[in-house]
């Protein structure tokens, strides 16, 4: 029996209800991870093989833990090539330099503008090059998530196809090298799915709730922890006042109950399976609707998202092309929903053969059609909760008893800070105590003085 570790904040066959999962970000921040991650569960889990989460307990002084108790590492992330990551960068590349058993790389990519200069360098250069570096003494070869991220580690001395390969996103290849996606028939009734983030410019915000409006049978997907909080709890709002996004408990998408928010990767592949489109400017809010087979048209909004939608040639528009008078119908007239299954097979083929060079163990070996999904047979038994619907929705019963089970299970990290709290209280009246001893003592030797 082989053993992995994989960096995942829950595995698939983890049933996390909202309360767990935001008292423990489970999804690392956004949901979205659970769709690459879900993937590389799937791909990787052989009928000889066990997968465990790391939970995203990455600290160096687990490197014998891990050496004794696994076979290998595997490492699947997003844009982990920025300023914000830093400090998880720095502490993966002690972790792995600790390390004794192989490391693999699965679909990194760098954060930076739409237009990125990199020929102008980043502040975090450094700390990729020594991640870099630390994975390749354990493994053959680094998958990446795009071109631009190749340009990028090819500027840092790394050589294109020996140290660094571009595979893609994983979560492409989750049911395989077949891509279908779905003719519909898109009507103002039809069922659509919607995904946005606040990050992009007023121009595709706007157009977006301007498609949320021609199209009222539609369901808004958020992806931030925040904002499950938000559905799961009411409160607190997510941000000020918008007319352009939802971002409070009475915003129209929310008081009409036309939120959704997915605790787990086959519910949501479900849900958005029954759609006749989805669109915004979630990449990973798209592409669970591509694998799906549903429809999609995605706005990029950086290098990341756009070396993606260009790799898997994604149906895409972008931002420039949206004007104020832009509508979703006249988008889903002139796009070619069927663009991302003209380049699925060649995709899958690079992606594989990624994993063999790496000598990686997967379902894939002896054909592109497997008869067992080793992970798919377990999840048979296991009972996935639905999506979360928003507070707002539900009776009195499930609002109290929301609050009661999110407020008892605080996270770790909370309960650490209560602790300290009280190590330090119990310190001061410690102190305060010894104090009060010594000002006695004081008090009493001064009278024998006087007396």
């Amino acid at each position: 029996m082989k053993n992995i570790l994989i960096r995942a904040g829950m595995s698939p066959l983890d049933i996390f209800d909202a309360s767990y999962i935001l008292n423990n970000n489970s999804i690392g921040g956004n949901v979205g991870n659970l769709i690459y991650q879900y993937s590389v569960f799937r791909t990787l889990m052989t009928e000889d093989t066990i997968i465990t989460p790391d939970y995203y307990d990455y600290e160096p002084s687990r490197a014998d833990e891990i050496n004794e108790k696994y076979d290998c590492y595997v490492i699947p992330l997003a844009d982990a090539f920025r300023k914000e990551f830093v400090p998880t960068l720095r502490k993966y590349t002690q972790l792995i330099k600790r390390l004794k058993i192989p490391v693999y790389v699965i679909g990194v990519g760098l954060r930076a503008p739409f237009e990125p200069k990199l020929n102008e360098g980043f502040p975090f250069d450094e700390d990729v090059k020594e991640f870099i570096k630390a994975v390749l003494e354990k493994s053959n070869i680094v998958g990446l998530r795009g071109e631009i991220t190749s340009k990028y580690l090819t500027g840092l001395g790394f050589k294109e196809g020996v140290d660094h390969t571009v595979i893609g996103c994983p979560s492409m290849y989750t049911f395989g090298r077949e891509l279908t996606i779905r003719e519909t028939n898109i009507t103002k009734e039809s069922m659509v799915c919607v995904n946005s983030s606040r990050l992009s410019p007023k121009n595709v915000l706007d157009f977006i709730t301007r498609g949320m409006q021609e199209y009222p049978n539609h369901y808004f997907i958020p992806q931030w922890l925040k904002e499950l909080r938000l559905v799961h709890l009411g409160a607190p709002a997510i941000a000020p006042d918008s007319n352009n996004y939802p971002v409070k408990i009475s915003d129209a998408a929310y008081a009409n109950n036309r939120v959704r928010y997915p605790l787990n990767a086959p519910t949501w592949f479900d849900f958005i399976g029954q759609a006749d489109l989805s669109f915004g400017a979630r990449l990973h809010g798209n592409i669970t609707a591509t694998i799906s087979g549903t429809p999609s048209i995605i706005i990029p909004k950086d290098a990341r998202m756009r070396e993606l939608a260009e790799y898997h040639q994604l149906t895409h528009v972008m931002a420039n092309e949206i004007n104020e008078t832009t509508r979703l119908s006249d988008l889903i007239d002139k796009v070619d929903f069927q663009q991302p299954t003209k380049r699925q097979a060649e995709n899958f083929d690079n992606y594989i053969n990624f994993l063999n060079k790496n000598k990686i163990d997967h379902i894939y070996k002896e054909t592109n059609h497997p008869a067992r999904i080793p992970l798919e047979e377990r999840l048979s038994n296991v009972s996935l909760l639905p999506l979360e619907v928003p507070i707002s929705a539900c009776g009195i019963e499930e609002t109290v008893a929301r609050w009661e089970k999110f407020y008892s299970g605080e996270s770790p990290q909370i309960n650490a800070l209560k602790k300290k709290v009280k190590d330090k209280d119990n310190k001061i009246k410690k102190l305060e105590g010894q104090l009060n001893r010594k000002s006695v003592k004081l008090v009493l030797k001064a009278a024998n003085v006087f007396r």
